[in-house]
């Protein structure tokens, strides 16, 4: 996200703006923790993952009372426009809080799972399936010299964006995620068939499989596989996906999206997110973000299939 906050500011700056920025999100803006930043406030930033402006939750700004004094904060400034980086949650408040008080708002998609309608993809998924793949890259080592079975469980609780990615790029021999119905005999005969000539195997599993975490998972599977002597192996790799240094697709895709927030509040957009599609700015606004899903490609569920044979 810093990439996006270090964009925002410096095309602010350009189009002769002032711009300002809010520590802690909703929060910070409601307690008016609010400072103005000029171009030596981002610099080198970029290759810095999480965020320097932090974030934080606002049970206040669920509130009426809340937002009045967020609104408060910022009209004490001559604050006339918002951009608001996050997902699900941070554009469900600045929907409400534009049609509230009706300063021009435009989001830009930051979250690891990848599943906001309206942009091919989010910032910070990238990252995270880089991450996670140098996991499972090093997992692999262990488990072939080890003749294991590994369970490794990645972030996505509502999507399966970072298994597939991670599934495909990594060669597991399955992928559990909340899209689509896992078929528990599918995995144990997927097993069964790798066991004459493969020494290892892999199955990466999204959080919010609807079978459950990896380690309920493998202990079904374990209890279906004729050899009960066989090692399985849990890891899940956690919040380690959040962090660490951002890609060069991430680092362009946040400047492109902050650079296209500012440009839309100029042209007077507002109530909408600023993504990229088919390598084109777009404009979706905050109800078809938060309303439509985003479905993960049939092809990349076929390429799990067919590539792991």
């Amino acid at each position: 996200m810093n990439a996006c906050i270090r964009a925002v500011v410096r095309t602010g700056i350009f189009r002769g703006l002032e711009v300002y920025g809010i520590n802690r999100g909703y929060e910070g803006m409601i307690e008016g923790d609010i400072k103005q930043m000029n171009s030596h406030s981002v610099s080198n930033i970029i290759q810095r993952g999480g965020t320097i402006l932090k974030s934080a939750r606002s049970s206040e700004f669920r509130t009426p009372e809340g937002r009045k004094k967020a609104y408060e904060s910022l009209k004490a400034l001559g604050i006339e426009g918002l951009i608001a980086i996050g997902g699900d949650g941070t554009f469900t408040g600045a929907k409400i809080f534009y049609e509230e008080y009706g300063i021009p708002t435009v989001g830009c998609p930051g979250t690891i799972d990848n599943d906001i309608y309206g942009t091919d993809f989010t910032i910070g998924f990238d990252t995270a399936v880089n991450t996670a793949l140098a996991a499972i890259d090093k997992i692999r080592d262990t488990a072939a010299a080890h003749d294991r079975i590994f369970f490794v469980e990645v972030m996505g609780r509502d999507a399966g964006f970072i298994a597939v990615e991670c599934g495909i790029g990594g060669g597991a021999e399955f992928v559990m995620v909340p899209e689509t119905k896992t078929d528990l005999d599918a995995v144990v005969n997927t097993l069964k068939s790798h066991r004459e000539f493969r020494s290892s195997s892999i199955i990466v599993v999204a959080e919010g499989d609807e079978l459950g975490n990896a380690n309920e998972i493998m202990a079904m599977v374990k209890t279906k596989v004729d050899n009960p002597a066989k090692d399985f192996k849990v890891t899940t790799l956690g919040h380690i996906q959040r962090g660490g240094a951002p890609t060069a697709r991430d680092r362009v895709l946040g400047s492109r999206c902050g650079m296209g927030a500012v440009d839309g509040l100029i042209a007077g957009k507002a109530g909408c997110m600023s993504g990229v599609i088919n390598n084109e700015i777009v404009y979706t606004t905050f109800a078809d973000c938060i309303g439509k899903s985003k479905p993960i490609h049939p092809d990349h569920l076929a390429l799990i299939e067919i590539l792991n044979i």
